[in-house]
């Protein structure tokens, strides 16, 4: 039998089909397969076979060694990549430090050895003789890096103006030498101007000589100084006296500007009020949008810390003088602060706001408020979330990708764009699915971003930063809108800084759970206020029903009253807010102004004279800012007056410079009516407890997905959008350094009628809590002549019961007779006394009152004639204190009518109310049988007539 072999020939394959013969024999067995050829691994391992073992041992460690630095130094450049930003920049700033040792130790010191020859030949071939500042330069870098690692913008200007003054300076120093080159030997290089110089200067010299090299070198030397420093070319006369102020300690002189008259002298300057009309300031200006950045004003241009001209004058306890320093008073001395001028009493004025303090007022310095945490631009969070938001766009088949991301202090906002032809409702029914993808639950979708093609997800960071309310007001958008209403808000998700003008708002609802970061935002404005305003701009209203969030400013010189804490005298001072804005109306209206502001500007320019016959001073109106902590707290005690002054307030109050912010953590329909929304367009929205309550304050959900701790929705006036914010944070040791300086400098003046002390009601215990059922009842019988029970119960909507006792209050008070029967009571009281009976029921003081009425009553016997001098309480005899009805005692000479009980009967009050709207409803349906809800008749609850009481 002859044997097979296996051909070197490569077969094709089989096609596997069940009865296919095999090619490679009859029988269908594969041929045998060909030895696989060596690898190369095999060989190079032959190879080292054939080496002796000392070489091998040799080879192997090295390898091994080479194996283990190789991991190592992957591990650490892994780990380095998932290092933080900021600890990258530290890593580089403290190697440059380093570094800045290692070449100041030979260039400076002359380090020997190889170390220093090797650093010497670097630095001094490349630079040359500037190699001398190189250290300088190092060591600044490095503590730039180490100071501010997240202003990379400012980072990179420097690296550009340095490497500009440079190369001048390189370039000057090596035509300086004799322009030598490479070929002349390193010894020359090094003590001209090195590689850099010789790059800089040789080209230019060939091109235009020496003589047009040095003016250009000259040029980008000067520009890289400007650069460096940031100073454009027309702002180095201010950078220069700055320079020169800091130099010899001087305080920073106040911006010159148009607007500013220089008197006797370069230090002196004076506030010149600009034309009507014109500037930040006007009255149409002042609404057209929110939150704006406007250009500053020259008379209100003042740094922190520098004086502001005041309010001369002291006024006399409930005037309402505002004194304003007229045009050419006021003056300050940029060297030496000039005396203040003794102060002169002005006349009464109960019109405007009175202000009591010394000729100059000084604003704290910014530098009070400590700064907050660095701006994060990226983190590996952020990385990981855009894979999460990736992964799951492909999981869910749809056509999107995240195009981008903006880091905010609290959140984080990323941009998906979708394809073509794909639903947005695709991407914003997967929240639940990116929540779950990303790990938290506060997820929330915009969709669209305003103004962007593009869907916004925004989702809470891991390490969120602070905002402090100090670098708000330190910011560009702050301190270039110099209206003493503008307050620092905080961060958009865009890590903007976010300002917002209360006179444009021009009142602002602020509402959210409890510790969502309410309090702290009305702290932050307060101090805003106080930072940035004097009390003769801004006087302000504090009500703080709680009585622990803001009386950390009791004493400010703001104020015009102390901070009230009882809801009915707050209800009374907005009440007396209401009557403020009509007298500045009717100062408008007099002189022909539509805004406050175009009044102030006329009165301090001279054009607003006093009316004819008037002794009045006229005097520029401050704004009025109202802060109500807690407005469920108001609503509670007096619902009505409180509504119908805050409806009055926010409907009219805007052109009067008055201006409410209303802040409570209770958004509910019966604290934040639809009257109150409906006038309050600006909304500041923290995190709430339900959907319910952000719709309520937003009029949109949303606000029940913010995270809390001054996460917020911001919508200002003008916007259909909120704007996501989170609010800026100043702490209690910062408010209390900004209230001891504004406290040390002036005492507060306090209107006294803010909240005028009423009269004490003494309403009667028999009445209860039924005096305006009462007094409705009084004003009906009396203007319809008409006693019947039936009639109350059908025009007042009662029940039988309470009508009943209705009327038998009525006969106790002798309004109306006794019953006879089915027939109508008699009426005893004409329609002429019905304000001073209204007033008797009320329990008010009514001064100098005619004769009441003549009550025969015919129960008692008792004929009161005269009453013609009653006071405030006055004995009058009453009617219902006899049980024995059949006693006259104008007949009976046994009875003394000194020995009757007499009840007293405070008198007075202002004019009377009218009836409830016909929808009053208080109808008794159980009352029917003629009893009370307490089992006693109506009869009963008048204790038979008897005062128990007097």
């Amino acid at each position: 039998m002859s044997s097979r072999t296996s051909s070197p020939v490569a077969r094709p394959k089989s096609s596997g089909r069940a009865g296919s013969s095999s090619p490679n024999g009859r029988n269908g067995r594969p041929a045998p397969r060909r030895p696989a050829a060596r690898s190369s691994r095999s060989r190079s391992r032959a190879r080292r076979g054939d080496l002796p073992w000392p070489v091998r041992a040799v080879r192997g460690t090295w390898m091994g060694m080479a194996h283990v630095a190789g991991g190592t130094v992957r591990r650490i450049g892994r780990s380095a990549s998932e290092l933080e930003p900021e600890h990258r920049r530290d890593g580089i700033g403290f190697f440059l430090l380093g570094l800045t040792v290692v070449v100041a130790a030979r260039e400076w010191w002359g380090l020997k050895g190889m170390a220093g020859d090797v650093i010497h030949a670097v630095v001094a071939g490349t630079f040359g003789r500037v190699a001398y500042a190189v250290p300088i330069a190092l060591l600044l870098f490095g503590i730039r890096l180490l100071r501010a690692p997240g202003d990379s913008a400012s980072t990179n200007r420097i690296t550009i103006g340095t490497t500009a003054l440079t190369f001048a300076a390189a370039g000057l120093v090596h035509i300086s030498a004799g322009m030598p080159s490479p070929p002349d030997g390193a010894l020359a290089m090094r003590n001209a101007g090195g590689i850099i110089g010789f790059l800089a200067s040789s080209p230019l010299v060939a091109a235009i000589r020496t003589w047009g090299t040095v003016p250009l070198l000259l040029m980008l030397g000067v520009f890289g100084v400007l650069v460096m420093s940031a100073t454009p070319v027309h702002m180095i006369p201010t950078r220069l006296r700055d320079l020169r102020d800091w130099v010899l300690r001087r305080p920073p002189a106040a911006e010159t500007t148009d607007d500013e008259a220089t008197l006797g002298g370069k230090g002196r300057t004076r506030r010149r009020p600009g034309p009507i009309g014109e500037g930040p300031f006007d009255g149409d200006e002042a609404f057209r949008q929110a939150a704006i950045v406007a250009k500053a004003r020259a008379d209100a241009a003042f740094r922190p810390g520098q004086k502001r001209p005041t309010a001369p004058g002291v006024l006399a306890p409930g005037s309402g003088a505002a004194g304003v320093a007229h045009p050419g008073e006021g003056l300050a001395d940029r060297k030496v602060p000039l005396e203040a001028p003794p102060t002169a009493l002005i006349p009464r004025r109960v019109e405007q706001l009175s202000l009591a303090g010394d000729i100059t007022y000084t604003l704290p310095d910014n530098m009070l408020l400590a700064p907050g945490s660095p701006h994060k631009k990226r983190s590996a969070a952020n990385d990981a979330v855009v894979d999460a938001l990736t992964e799951v766009l492909d999981q869910f088949d749809v056509d999107a990708q995240v195009t981008g991301f903006s880091r905010g202090p609290t959140v984080t906002r990323y941009e998906v764009e979708l394809g073509p032809g794909i639903k947005v409702e695709r991407v914003t029914a997967l929240s639940r699915n990116i929540a779950y993808a990303v790990a938290s639950a506060d997820v929330r979708i915009l969709s669209p971003i305003p103004g962007k093609s593009a869907i916004g997800i925004e989702i809470p960071n891991a390490d969120r930063e602070k905002v402090s309310l100090g670098d708000v007001l330190r910011s560009q958008a702050a301190r270039g809108n110099s209206h003493p209403m503008v307050v620092g808000v905080g961060k958009d998700v865009e890590g903007g800084y976010v300002i917002a003008n209360l006179a444009k708002m021009p009142h602002l609802l602020v509402a959210g759970a409890t510790g969502s970061g309410k309090s702290s935002f009305v702290n932050s404005m307060i101090t805003s206020i106080l930072m940035r305003s004097t009390p003769d701009e801004v006087r302000m209203i504090l009500v703080d029903p709680k009585r622990v969030e803001l009386t950390g400013y009791e004493g400010i010189p703001h104020l015009i009253t102390p901070i009230i804490t009882s809801p009915k005298k707050a209800a009374e001072a907005l009440q007396w807010v209401v009557r403020e804005m009509e007298t500045r109306y009717d100062d408008l209206a007099a002189y022909g102004f539509k805004h406050v502001d175009d009044f102030n500007k006329a009165v301090k320019s001279g054009a607003v004279k006093p009316l004819p016959g008037s002794k009045r001073v006229i005097a520029p109106y401050p704004y009025l800012l109202i802060i109500v902590d807690e407005l469920a707290d108001l609503m509670i005690v007096a619902p009505r007056d409180v509504e119908e002054s805050i409806v009055r307030i926010t409907q009219l109050a805007r052109a009067a410079g008055i201006h409410l912010v209303l802040a409570t953590q209770r958004p509910s329909v019966d604290v934040v009516t639809g009257l109150i929304k409906a006038n309050v367009p600006s909304r500041m929205a923290f995190a709430t407890s339900s959907v319910t309550d952000s719709r309520v304050v937003m009029d949109m959900p949303g606000a029940e997905k913010l995270v809390g701790q001054g996460d917020a929705l911001f919508l200002p006036m003008g916007t259909s959008k909120p704007m996501r914010v989170q609010g800026a944070w100043v702490t209690e040791s910062e408010i209390q350094a900004v209230v001891r300086h504004v406290r040390g400098q002036l005492k507060p003046d306090y209107r006294k009628d803010v909240m005028v002390v009423a009269a004490k009601k003494v309403v009667e215990d028999d009445i209860g809590d039924d005096l305006d059922i009462l007094l409705q009842a009084t004003e009906l019988v009396i203007t319809t002549q008409f006693g019947s029970t039936s009639m109350l119960q059908r025009k007042l909507r009662i029940g039988f019961a309470k009508a009943g006792r209705m009327m038998d209050l009525l006969e106790s008070r002798g309004v109306v007779g006794p019953s006879e029967g089915s027939k109508a009571r008699d009426v005893l009281v004409t329609l002429d006394d019905l304000d001073t009976t209204l007033g008797l029921m009320r329990g008010d003081v009514i001064p100098d009152v005619d004769p009441i009425y003549d009550v025969e009553a015919s129960t008692t016997g008792v004929h009161l004639d005269h009453l013609d001098h009653l006071d405030h309480g006055a004995a009058v005899p009453n009617p219902m204190s006899s049980p024995r009805p059949t006693v006259d005692p104008a007949t009976d000479p046994a009875i003394d009518p000194s020995t009757m009980a007499t009840t007293r009967v405070p008198l007075g009050g202002p004019t009377r109310e009218s009836l409830a709207p016909d929808g009053y409803e208080e109808v008794d349906d159980e009352d029917e049988g003629g009893e009370d809800e307490g089992g006693e008749d109506a009869w009963s609850l008048t204790r038979n007539g008897q005062r128990d009481d007097l």
